[in-house]
């Protein structure tokens, strides 16, 4: 299956791009976004892998410069090393991630990138032969370790990273504070939050919740472009994130703790079934 076939994408206006798997299809399908800028263009997560992005934003003439003008560099950035957002990385030359993940995207542990892929998520296999229990989140080397407050340049706009730790410990968001924009990654989508997997914490969870309650209440975002399903607006971000804080409770912590200790095992005796 060429990169084509593989990847589908919809123009949201202003240089945006939302970009999805068509074959995995599953609730971790992860959306890409491709943000170009007037002299460097990001991607926004990189999903499985299974097909090479760059090429697929090639062939379909995402790249193409404007007239006169030379190739842009391209960027690819993980709001964490998660598979199903890191897995793609692999196919970029230039790739940025949260320093709090640097090691474990460096060293290609899936454990902490939490790999859990089964063969009837994939709609077709990518290619003959093709099983999801081999399918691995290889080694990736960063050329770029992000910390809070850095400014990731367009050009003609910026990207503020923003670190929100408790989904996992290198979780980031993305705001472009010029359109009021929030790529928001796995911090919040208009789902459940989920903090009971390997690194979550659920102190800092609320912590990055009450960040994004404070940028709405601050006008400072409008829309939000989130890791997993459907753009939302911020009466919607400020909702969820709210609820979340009200529910981070005794039970719900007990709770979370259990479900962790549980996804810990599987992923150990997944991992180990894998590299044995």
């Amino acid at each position: 299956m060429s990169a084509l076939e593989w990847f589908a994408h919809k123009p949201l206006g202003d240089g945006i791009f939302w970009i999805q798997e068509r074959f995995y299809e599953s609730g971790n399908r992860a959306n890409i976004w491709l943000v170009r800028g007037s002299q460097r263009d990001v991607v926004i997560d990189a999903g499985l892998g299974l097909r090479s992005l760059p090429d697929y934003l090639r062939a379909a003439g995402l790249l193409e410069p404007a007239e006169g003008a030379g190739r842009r560099p391209l960027l690819a950035v993980a709001t964490h090393v998660h598979f199903d957002h890191s897995g793609g990385l692999q196919h970029f030359e230039e790739v940025a991630v949260h320093s709090a993940e640097a090691a474990a995207l460096l060293r290609g542990d899936n454990y902490e990138a939490v790999t859990w892929l089964s063969d009837r998520e994939v709609g077709r296999p990518p290619r003959p032969g093709w099983r999801a229990r081999h399918f691995r989140v290889p080694p990736v080397r960063p050329s770029r370790l992000l910390q809070e407050g850095d400014v990731i340049s367009l050009g003609d706009r910026q990207l503020t990273v923003m670190h929100m730790p408790g989904h996992s410990r290198g979780s980031i968001c993305l705001h472009d504070k010029d359109r009021k924009i929030l790529f928001s990654g796995d911090v919040v989508y208009d789902g459940s939050m989920i903090d009971w997997l390997p690194y979550s914490r659920i102190s800092d969870y609320v912590a990055s919740c009450q960040r994004l309650m404070e940028l709405v209440d601050r006008g400072l975002v409008e829309k939000v472009l989130p890791g997993h399903f459907n753009i939302f607006g911020a009466e919607r971000l400020y909702r969820l994130a709210s609820n979340y804080i009200s529910q981070a409770g005794v039970c719900h912590k007990v709770s979370a703790c259990a479900m962790r200790s549980i996804a810990s095992i599987a992923l150990r005796i997944t991992n180990s079934r894998v590299t044995s």
